[in-house]
């Protein structure tokens, strides 16, 4: 006689059934045991972060591992190049992001910059790519996407995502356009908050999702979600839990046959209201095909629950058989093709400075008249870097800035990297707050303490390099840059972040991004060696 207490067959297929449709990440850099056995139980795919990563060589060891399970595996992964990496969260991006490759406009050059990025991860044993970002970015001071975008302008944004599907795809590795329908027009953190687009339908048509379409045309199989609410299309719920938008806009009017995964499903903006449980069955019955689960709720504890979630949702009629079946066979359809497409292209470990030349070409400059003779720097300087807190899709880890690599090109540059709550603890915020615009001349009148002693007596008799990231959406960063830049007149500033139109500075750099390229290739320019 069958215990009572053994799942039946109808459980076990519903089990194996949610284990197709989620995605997990986990902790650790070999692969855990319950990861082992839930490939077995029919997980179909899994996600690498910057915590499963030491070097190249370890992630082609773990992913081994991972494919003797399941050749077929789909082993996804974050690597947007630009802030956004995984594989060089530890020592910085060595190619550029999207701001800067739609600075320069070549989709030639996007091109091969992605096909770089997919030649290491083909190499690495990665299939997906959760790239690019297809967003527009229209709010200049949208807090989660900036220089993740490649501008903007919908017409630069849909040729450059069409241009760097192909490039990622033709080394073997499946792209993903995201964020759907949009995450450029927002005000809001979506790791944080829910945000809301407000534009009507036709503006959404207009500008946010030609970027889309231009990648379905290039042949990308996966769009990726956003959690947001768009009242044009649905009032009520947020884009990944949407039928309206999964199915009616993304699916009816947009005829995308592919998979449709979500962003993060722990993410506050879908977690806050529904409960990492109820998004993600709501996600799946809106919808969504596969369920990304990362950030701090990977491991085997989270994915049982979410399986649970799910098989508990069937069996009480909340997500119909029939919906969690489609979104396993297209994940399981996807797997194969990807599986495929990887043993079709031969690895390439072949280095290439391609990202290099790309932060070089990006790379603006203006020079404030009278001021030509303040370049070349002449002997080592002080650079005071003012550093923000940045969102959850950055890790908070990767090195950034012009300091590191100007003194390896100008030895006995000294440096300072400054915070916003470095300025709180010195109780010198209310100081830049209530300090005036800049002074019509050069003087330290009033100038915060913290920043005349780490940042101007450093600098005396020598140049000064003060670098910016995003600086037009952090007033504490705009108002330390302009208190420094009315005591020198004659400094240098570096935005490595969004430009906003203006150029503070005797000399200001924009470098389109904050990776390690973009700091070397910044410079190289400052230290006259291009």
């Amino acid at each position: 006689m069958q215990s009572s207490s053994r799942p039946s067959s109808r459980h076990q297929q519903l089990t194996r059934l949610a284990g197709t449709v989620l995605q997990p990440g986990f902790v650790g850099t070999t692969v855990p045991d319950w990861v082992r056995r839930a490939i077995a139980d029919g997980l179909t795919s899994v996600v690498l972060f910057g915590r499963n990563i030491v070097d190249p060589e370890q992630v082609a060891r773990l992913t081994a591992q991972l494919r003797a399970e399941n050749r077929d595996l789909i082993i996804a992964i974050d690597e947007e190049a630009g802030d956004v990496t995984r594989l060089e969260a530890w020592t910085g991006a060595s190619r550029p992001g999207n701001l800067a490759l739609g600075a320069v406009d070549d989709i030639d050059l996007t091109e091969s910059v992605a096909r770089d990025i997919g030649r290491e991860l083909h190499a690495a044993g990665i299939s997906l790519n959760y790239a690019p970002s297809a967003d527009v970015n229209s709010n200049p001071l949208n807090p989660v996407i900036g220089a993740r975008s490649f501008g903007a302008r919908t017409d630069v944004v849909s040729r450059h995502t069409a241009a760097w599907v192909r490039g990622l795809q033709s080394a073997g590795v499946a792209a993903c356009a995201k964020h759907f329908p949009g995450h450029g027009d927002t005000a809001v953190d979506s790791h944080h908050g829910l945000p809301q687009v407000s534009a009507s339908a036709e503006e959404i048509a207009a500008t946010a999702l030609p970027p889309f379409v231009a990648a379905m045309e290039a042949g990308v199989r996966v769009v990726m979600t956003a959690h947001l609410l768009a009242p044009a299309y649905d009032p009520e719920l947020p884009a990944t839990l949407s039928p309206r938008i999964l199915v009616d806009l993304l699916r009816g009017e947009l005829g995308f046959d592919g998979l449709v995964v979500t962003d993060g499903i722990e993410m506050s903006a879908v977690t806050a209201r529904y409960g990492i449980d109820g998004a993600t069955v709501r996600a799946v019955t809106g919808g969504a095909d596969a369920v990304c689960v990362g950030g701090e709720h990977a491991g085997e504890a989270t994915f049982h629950q979410l399986t649970e979630a799910l098989v508990g949702a069937v069996l009480d009629g909340t997500l119909p058989e029939a919906r969690i079946c489609e979104a396993a066979a297209r994940v399981a359809e996807f797997a194969a093709w990807s599986g495929s497409r990887m043993r079709a292209v031969a690895a390439d470990d072949a280095a290439s400075d391609i990202g290099l030349v790309a932060a070089r070409r990006a790379l603006r400059v203006r020079t404030e008249q009278g001021r030509e003779s303040v370049l070349p720097l002449v002997g080592a300087p002080h650079v005071v870097e003012l550093s923000p807190t940045m969102n959850l899709a950055v890790d908070g880890q990767t090195p950034w800035g012009v300091a590191a690599p100007l003194s390896d090109l100008l030895p006995g540059t000294t440096s300072v990297r400054l915070t916003e709550a470095d300025l709180a603890e010195s109780g010198e915020l209310s100081d830049l707050a209530d300090l005036p615009d800049l002074p019509d001349r050069p003087d330290r009148s009033g100038l915060p303490d913290l920043l005349e002693r780490k940042v101007l007596d450093p600098a005396a008799e020598r140049s000064l390099v003060v670098v910016v990231r995003d600086a037009a959406r952090h007033d504490w960063m705009s108002a330390a840059m302009n208190r420094l830049l009315g005591s020198r007149p004659d400094a240098v500033v570096v935005e490595m972040g969004v430009p906003n139109g203006t150029a503070p500075g005797a000399v200001h750099l924009i470098t389109h991004g904050a990776t390690r390229v973009s700091g070397l290739a910044a410079a190289e320019f400052l230290a006259g060696r291009r």
